[in-house]
Formats: C-alpha cells, structure tokens, sequence
C-alpha cells in the first residue's frame, strides 16, 4: 500500500503543480458505472468503477481507492490509466477504484463556514457531513454487494477533495485505512483543520490508520500544508 500512496500522490501532486486549467485528454478506460438514489444527499449519485485486469480472471478479493472528482469527464480516467499502468508494471498491486461524479462540488466537499471570504467561493457549504454519509451507508454497502472488495479502503482527493479527505481523516477516522490530499484547501473556515488537528485527531490511531499529504508552492496551499507538517 505504501508503494500505491506514493506513486499516486506523485501523479495527483504533478497534476495539480500544472496550470490548473488544463485538459487531460486520457482515453476513457473500460469501466462499469451505477446510479444510486441517495436518501441521504437527496439525489441521484453516479459512480463509475474500474477493475483491476485480473478481476474477471480471478476469484481473489480486492481492496478499493475511492475518490471524489471521479466522473468520465472529471480525474476518473486520468487515475484510472495511472492504477493500470502501475498494476501491470508490478510497481503496485491490484486495485479497484470507485469513483464519484461530482453535482455540487464545493457543497459536498466543504464543511460548515460563517467566513465571509468563503461563502464567496462556496455559496452552499457544509454538506461534507452528509456526503460522507453517503459514502459510508450507501456507497460502501453498494460496491461490497457488486463486487469482490476486502475490508481494507484508501481515499485519495486534490483541492477541496484534499480538504474532504482531511476532514474525514479527523472526523471519521474509521471510514478508510488510508487517506491521501494533495494540495488540500486547509485555508477553508480560517484554517480550522490546521488549528485544531491536535484535538481533532484521536489518540488511538496508532499504526492503524495512514494519512499523506502534500502541497504544492502556492501560498494559500504551502503555508498551511507546512504549519501542519510541523504539527
């Protein structure tokens, strides 16, 4: 697993160093994708899912990487291409990947904030806690029923998806056994996740659970990302 936090973060962190209106033009790889009728967001999700190259020809289970920003049109072929190149180099071992297309980014992505400077860029903030409740009752029950996934999950998100990861990190730490945020937007709520990630974090984690993180040189990325780091 180590080996796939890395070389993922690698990507995702050389994705986000470029201009950030670039296109990727990745060839949408084979992939099964679902709707699901949330009763917890209150609408239509649609996930798009990718197996390894050996899950048809195997019976083995497999651990799964979740992500938001994981539409056809959004990072969902882009990291889909990089996991089968990885697999079939052998730099990293099988996995599924489920990604969630996004409706309402900023909505789903953010927790709760009174900041002026914030409602300007997020006009509808604080569903980050029912987005999670989403992943956790709806989707997860959903993906382990279709497919042959073990007990054991990473997330891996970019920007607000980096602060989405973060904050699940600390609020709802037993979601993922590892969590992965490249450039996340810990500027949000006046730095709230930076401020109080001491009496967020619970003190039981020990080797249980893993979280990377990385942040480009961006001033309202860099500052916080290394005051967190000297944490």
């Amino acid at each position: 697993m180590k080996n796939l936090i890395l070389l993922l973060c690698l990507t995702v962190f050389t994705m986000s160093c470029k201009n950030k209106g670039i296109v990727y033009n990745d060839p949408i790889p084979e992939h099964d994708s679902l709707t699901i009728s949330s009763k917890i967001v209150n609408e239509d999700r649609v996930i798009t899912i990718w197996t390894p190259p050996n899950y048809d020809n195997s019976t083995d289970r497999f651990p799964v990487l979740y992500m938001p920003d994981g539409g056809i049109k959004e990072d969902f072929p882009h990291i889909a291409n990089t996991l089968s190149k990885l697999i079939s180099e052998e730099k990293i071992p099988p996995y599924i990947l489920v990604g969630i297309e996004n409706t309402e980014r900023r909505r789903d992505l953010t927790g709760p904030t009174e900041v002026e400077y914030d409602l300007t860029i997020v006009p509808h903030p604080g569903g980050s806690n029912n987005f999670r409740g989403f992943i956790k009752h709806e989707l997860f029950t959903e993906i382990n029923n279709r497919y042959r996934t073990t007990d054991k999950r990473a997330i891996i998100g970019e920007s607000v998806a980096g602060l989405f990861v973060m904050e699940t990190f600390l609020l709802d730490n037993d979601m993922f056994d590892y969590y992965m945020a490249v450039d996340p937007s810990l500027w949000y709520n006046e730095q709230y996740l930076v401020k109080h990630f001491e009496t967020l974090a619970k003190a039981d984690y020990g080797q249980q659970k893993k979280l990377w993180f990385a942040g480009s040189d961006a001033e309202d990325i860099s500052t916080h990302t290394r005051t967190l780091n000297e944490n």
